[in-house]
């Protein structure tokens, strides 16, 4: 690709003819909204993320902020720099009117399998995972986003599963108040908190819930509330969870009350931010 072409299609003048660029090596992921595939930039060599997200599906999102100027997906991953963050490369259109994010390429499970698999690459690293997840999101919430999906799912193992990595800003909006009124309501019905369930206004503090629930099932395979497939699984955040030492008695009582902080149903008790979290399970060894 000439170097001129190359810098429109990076800074948005241009547009992405897919087949031209890229070899498409395997789809990972098939998502409601997006295709993740992992692919060879034929320009470099190099072995990258793709994702192409569904036009009609990103419009109808994007919708909800009509006269927000919302941020694209690639513009707000493009702002965040952090070793447990995916590194985002490039994003803009493609020639068949999709937007694209094009990523390093993750080599690795997500969280969420890794759960479901009882891996044993859990054992004796659960809060080497928790507190890396958490300076992930601090990062976020630094940068002036909300992630909006925090959830085992979007954190990918890599490193031989030694450390992890936040992934997908689709529903990533930024930290300001014309973002945070109430009615968007979505996100991963398990890890949704009481406020953002009943539509009211919402901060970064949805996030904090939503990392509490992730903590929680990392520390003990299980949830604070009953699992669902629906957002019916949702409506019943605002009870008291399940005590995390239930599942998991020996748990340093620091993280036990540090995670249970996060799963406050109630915005005034709940821990008020992750760096809050962080300092208080800044002694806590796995």
């Amino acid at each position: 690709m000439p170097l001129f072409d190359h810098l429109k299609t990076i800074l948005g003048g241009g547009q992405l003819n897919v087949s031209k660029r890229f070899v498409l090596l395997h789809e990972a992921i098939s998502g409601t909204m997006s295709s993740f595939y992992m692919a060879r930039d034929l320009r470099t060599g190099q072995i990258v993320g793709l994702k192409l997200l569904d036009p009609q599906k990103t419009t109808a999102f994007e919708s909800r902020f009509k006269g927000l100027k919302k941020p694209s997906e690639g513009s707000i991953a493009a702002q965040l720099k952090h070793p447990n963050i995916v590194e985002t490369l490039e994003s803009g259109k493609t020639t068949e009117g999709a937007p694209y994010v094009v990523m390093e390429y993750l080599e690795g499970p997500n969280m969420n399998a890794a759960l479901a698999a009882r891996d044993p690459c859990l054992e004796g690293r659960r809060v080497h995972f928790i507190r890396q997840a958490a300076e992930a999101i601090a990062a976020v919430h630094e940068a002036g986003f909300i992630h909006r999906d925090v959830c085992p799912r979007n954190f990918m193992l890599t490193n031989n599963r030694q450390d992890l990595k936040l992934i997908d800003f689709g529903l990533a909006v930024p930290a300001t108040r014309w973002f945070m009124q109430p009615g968007n309501r979505t996100g991963t019905p398990n890890y949704m908190a009481p406020e953002l369930v009943r539509r009211r206004e919402t901060d970064q503090r949805l996030d904090v819930f939503a990392f509490g629930v992730t903590a929680y099932e990392i520390c003990t395979f299980e949830l604070p509330w009953t699992r669902g497939s629906t957002g019916m699984a949702a409506m019943s955040h605002n009870q008291p969870p399940v005590d995390i030492r239930k599942y998991r008695p020996e748990l340093a009582p620091a993280l036990a009350r540090a995670i249970h902080s996060c799963i406050e149903p109630e915005l005034p008790k709940r821990c008020p931010s992750i760096n809050d979290f962080l300092r208080l399970i800044r002694k806590v060894q796995d």
